[in-house]
């Protein structure tokens, strides 16, 4: 008698089985194909150089980029905008001197006693003023904003009122400098030369900016590179500095650009750019120590500055009359004060330097020493839009309401701004 076995296959096994047939089918299709394309290669029928050519193109797309869009930008923009931008060379007669030896025992007939007539050079070293000389003191940059000359820079390059300044083109052509008129609350200056038919360099709106767009400076770095392109982005917007150096005091800027575009001495003046070549500020301060933070004065400032320059024959600026801190969460919660955004009205550093200029619109509208400036027609004062920016948005003349808190009880203002001198 012969017993028959079956088998009862468990679910591991029958998974097993049921993968092992997937890969004997799968290998047969693969093998399949692979011969037909061997076959058919073999033959010529098809062929593998477009597929190759396909392969290679993105190869060299990575290993061997064409120019990006950005930097042709970049390459137009300083083409386009080098031949506006200048040096200014700054000159002062200086008193010459010449040296001499004085005895320092009076006369010679100490050493007469000993050396009788024979000649004696002995003494100490001396100077006497012999006349002036005119020489080079330092070297800033600017560039032309109209075809009959009118120039931008910065104040603080044609500060000395004894010096001469000349500018030099991008072709090396030098012209007598005029400086026309110096802002008063910003460190910005209009100057000209005779002529006609220069290239310019397009004002752009620096109100539209944003943290991160390209930035293009062109300058006369150290005074020795003329026309210096630098290329970076706009690092930050609406800061407050104290920007000073040699030879000129210190001066307190509100809302400048920041930008980590180069910007090295003798750059001062120079333009700081958009991509389309507009300028968007005029390169004014760096930060000592630091790598790559430099500082523009926005050219919607400038605009206004020239535009007062070409009607008046001087820049115009509403004067307010007061010192002030601008207050954030921090100051507020130091001071213990009951609100953490305003202008406070404040001292300076020196006993001089009073809250409230005597005379000042700020006085005749009885504002007070510690009165925090909230809002000025309703828009509120922060660190965001400080109290400067504020007043230039107006002209002299012009009426203002503020909203003031006075001791701990707020109250409204009316204030006349009159001419800044």
């Amino acid at each position: 008698m012969v017993k028959k076995f079956r088998w009862k296959l468990n679910e591991e096994s029958k998974k097993f089985l049921k993968i092992f047939a997937l890969n004997i089918i799968a290998a047969s299709l693969i093998g399949g194909m692979a011969g037909f394309w061997v076959s058919q290669l073999s033959t010529g029928r098809i062929s593998l150089s477009g597929f190759n050519k396909k392969i290679s193109q993105q190869y060299n797309n990575v290993k061997q980029p064409a120019s990006p869009r950005a930097e042709n930008a970049v390459v137009a923009v300083a083409e386009k905008v080098s031949p506006a931008v200048v040096s200014i060379i700054i000159t002062k007669n200086l008193p010459k001197y010449k040296q001499y030896y004085a005895n320092p025992f009076g006369n010679d007939n100490f050493f007469k006693q000993f050396f009788g007539n024979q000649p004696f050079n002995f003494g100490i070293p001396q100077y006497k003023k012999n006349g002036t000389e005119k020489k080079e003191i330092g070297e800033g940059s600017g560039f032309i904003v109209s075809k009959d000359g009118y120039i931008v820079t910065n104040k603080h390059v044609v500060a000395d009122e004894d010096a001469e300044y000349t500018v030099v083109t991008n072709k090396g052509k030098k012209y007598t400098a005029k400086v026309l008129a110096k802002d008063p609350s910003n460190d910005i200056a209009i100057i000209k030369i005779k002529g006609e038919n220069f290239p310019t360099v397009e004002l752009g709106d620096s109100s539209s900016l944003k943290i991160g767009q390209t930035a293009i400076a062109i300058g006369n770095a150290l005074g020795e590179f003329h026309n210096t392109v630098s290329v970076g982005v706009i690092s930050g917007l609406s800061r407050s500095i104290t920007a000073g150096g040699s030879g000129f005091g210190s001066e307190h800027l509100a809302g400048v650009i920041q930008t980590d575009a180069s910007i090295n001495p003798g750059n001062s003046g120079g333009p700081l750019l958009d991509i389309t070549g507009k300028a968007v500020g005029v390169n004014t301060a760096t930060v000592q120590g630091a790598q790559n933070i430099g500082f523009a004065i926005p050219i919607n400032e400038v605009a206004s500055a020239f535009k007062s320059v070409e009607k008046k024959g001087r820049i115009i600026r509403p004067w307010l009359g007061v010192r002030y801190i601008t207050i954030n969460k921090d100051i507020a919660e130091k001071n213990k004060l009951s609100v953490d955004y305003g202008a406070l009205i404040t001292r300076g550093e020196k006993r001089s330097d009073l809250a409230v200029i005597p005379g000042s619109p700020a006085d005749k509208a009885d504002l007070r020493e510690n009165d925090i400036i909230l809002e000025i027609n309703g828009k509120k004062i922060s660190e965001n839009y400080t109290l400067a920016q504020a007043i230039s948005k107006f002209s002299a003349g012009d009426k203002i309401k503020m909203k003031i808190l006075h001791k701990g009880k707020e109250k409204q203002v009316s204030v006349k701004l009159e001419e800044m001198k």
